[in-house]
């Protein structure tokens, strides 16, 4: 017969090896969805006659353990974005390498403006500025640290819903000139919005970033090659590929990619469904 304390240690080492084998089965699954995912911006680009090189995908990693972030980086991607200042900084750089270029891409208060800058030496951009006050505060703070300036987009409610965040579009001109000509700590690189969270409005919400996009430009004086555009998530990332492909057909202009989107934000298409703790 054997130990009840030998059964109880053997019960433990297998629930141990089970629960590795879960966590590497999930970090495989995250590496052949980025691939995927990878593989249908390309074909989108291919469609709309873009190059591939010049759309970004930002792998939301939101609620994610270290090591499945871990697994994608190691399949060589770079771009990793997060929602809340807390957890972007109790992953990186402690956890993560450095080489990892960091989007914030959640709304930012102005008392996490200080440990978002200390604590993410690697941020490489803010995507979610949305009116002069956390403008200012950032070019303060950045500015204080002695670091280079930071690269920022202007958020810009595209969808008119109340629950989100970002500047009306008759407001992103003066954002935009804002924080081009009064941060000196900051750059501006473009504009970012959220489709309409029903999906019913995709390709209107996406077409008002684009012609924001041209107005910022010609008061800016600036090429709008230069000027970044934020748009399409996991939610709405099938759908817009079939929109790349319909519009291609019909000569017609609509979808993230045939817009112009350089900077694509996809979290559970690639890493799964968020992992909230559970309430008591």
């Amino acid at each position: 017969m054997k130990n009840p304390e030998e059964c109880k240690t053997n019960n433990q080492q297998q629930q141990q090896q089970e629960m590795a084998a879960s966590s590497a089965a999930m970090d495989g699954v995250a590496a052949t969805a980025l691939r995927s995912v990878l593989q249908r911006v390309h074909q989108a680009a291919d469609l709309s006659g873009r190059e591939s090189q010049r759309i970004r995908l930002v792998a939301v990693s939101k609620t994610k353990p270290v090591s499945v972030i871990r697994q994608v980086y190691d399949a060589g991607h770079r771009y990793f974005g997060e929602n809340y200042v807390q957890e972007l900084v109790e992953k990186a750089p402690q956890q993560l390498p450095e080489d990892i270029e960091w989007h914030f891409i959640g709304n930012l208060q102005s008392n996490k403006v200080k440990p978002l800058i200390a604590g993410v030496p690697n941020l490489a951009m803010v995507e979610t500025v949305d009116d002069e006050k956390i403008a200012n505060h950032l070019n303060r703070v950045v500015g204080s640290f002695g670091r280079k300036p930071l690269k920022v987009l202007v958020q810009v409610n595209t969808s008119g819903e109340e629950s989100k965040s970002g500047v009306e579009p008759s407001g992103c001109v003066e954002l935009a000139k804002h924080v081009s000509l009064s941060c000196p700590n900051l750059q501006f690189r473009g504009l970012m919005t959220i489709g309409m969270l029903d999906y019913t409005s995709t390709a209107e919400n996406f077409k008002t970033l684009a012609n924001c996009r041209s107005e910022v430009c010609k008061a800016l004086g600036i090429p709008e090659e230069q000027c970044e555009l934020s748009m399409g998530m996991s939610g709405d990332f099938e759908q817009a590929v079939r929109i790349v492909f319909i519009c291609y057909q019909e000569k017609e202009n609509h979808g993230f990619i045939e817009m112009g989107s350089t900077n694509v934000r996809v979290g559970s298409t690639i890493f799964g469904a968020r992992e909230y703790p559970k309430k008591k």
